[in-house]
């Protein structure tokens, strides 16, 4: 109002176009680090299932599946689990319950990744290999996608079971509070009405909270596909084409991990490791782009019940 520049606003913007360019920048370094390998294979590049850097050959069509495979695998395991534990904490759970369980599972963020691998490998891994991989594959062994070769413990299964257990949290916290903030009223309105305690949090409560627990299957799930200690010490790391949500297999993470010791000094090793995270980086944002469409439709079709 005095004429002088608004301090506040210019500070704020300026951490504004910060964040932007640093956003940029990295975009930008990785895609121009990738491009020598990706110019060069082109389409190969996605489809082929050749890797090998003496003969020039770079396809990651088995490190894509393995990447995919593991987060479907850990989206099932996560989601539901996580669903239903915000639904209990902001629905039925007592305060003093709400606050202990709420501190145990975001102390799990807490945690470091290296930690969880040695968790899955030293405790969760005999127990895969004796009894629940066997068990899969007995029971649904007749369906291609669940045949059972493997018997170590290590793959898809043990890592995404670790993997889920580390965005639990993100899944939990955001579903839990999009249900908190749906009004009193109109809680009260669908149990005047004779709804029942499930029917309130079936028919209004999950529809209302919707974009909080979309939001956090998408955090939780761009974390998954992004991680890497703990995923390189339970997937097995065997650059082959995953047969099944039963086998071993090296996602795209855990390639990078494990050759950007030996390649990094190598121009074109280092691009085409470069180009493996470019490639992941796209992946990620068409999720993110496509699970939007399916929120918003669902969102749409559960207003229409509602």
């Amino acid at each position: 109002m005095n004429g002088k520049p608004d301090i506040h606003k210019i500070l704020f913007l300026s951490c504004s176009i910060a964040t932007a360019l640093s956003v940029i920048i990295i975009i930008g370094y990785i895609l121009f680090a990738a491009a020598p390998v990706l110019g060069h294979e082109g389409l190969g590049f996605i489809f082929g299932s050749t890797w090998d850097y003496p003969s020039h050959q770079f396809g990651i069509r088995p490190f894509i599946i393995a990447t995919l495979m593991l987060t479907i695998v850990t989206v099932a395991i996560a989601c539901p689990l996580g669903l239903a534990t915000a639904i209990f904490l902001s629905e039925w759970a007592p305060p003093w319950l709400d606050q202990i369980m709420s501190t145990m599972i975001e102390l799990l963020v807490g945690v470091p990744s290296v930690v969880y691998g040695i968790f899955g490998f030293f405790i969760l891994r005999s127990y895969f290999a004796d009894f629940i991989n066997p068990f899969i594959g007995k029971t649904l062994g007749v369906i291609p996608l669940f045949q059972y070769e493997n018997d170590n413990g290590l793959g898809i299964p043990l890592a995404a079971t670790v993997l889920a257990l580390m965005i639990l949290p993100t899944v939990v916290a955001l579903a839990r509070e999009a249900m908190r903030g749906v009004p009193v009223e109109l809680r009260e309105g669908s149990t005047a009405l004779g709804a029942t305690k499930w029917e309130t949090i079936r028919h209004l409560v999950i529809p209302a909270s919707l974009s909080g627990i979309i939001t956090g299957l998408i955090l939780g799930t761009m974390r998954a596909m992004g991680e890497t200690m703990a995923v390189v010490m339970l997937v097995g790391n065997i650059g082959i084409t995953p047969k099944s949500f039963l086998d071993v297999g090296e996602p795209m993470t855990a390639k990078i991990l494990l050759d950007i010791g030996y390649y990094v000094v190598e121009p074109e090793g280092r691009s085409a490791l470069f180009a493996i995270g470019a490639v992941l980086m796209i992946i990620e944002i068409g999720f993110v782009v496509v699970i939007h469409i399916i929120s918003n439709r669902l969102k749409k079709r559960m207003e229409g019940v509602t």
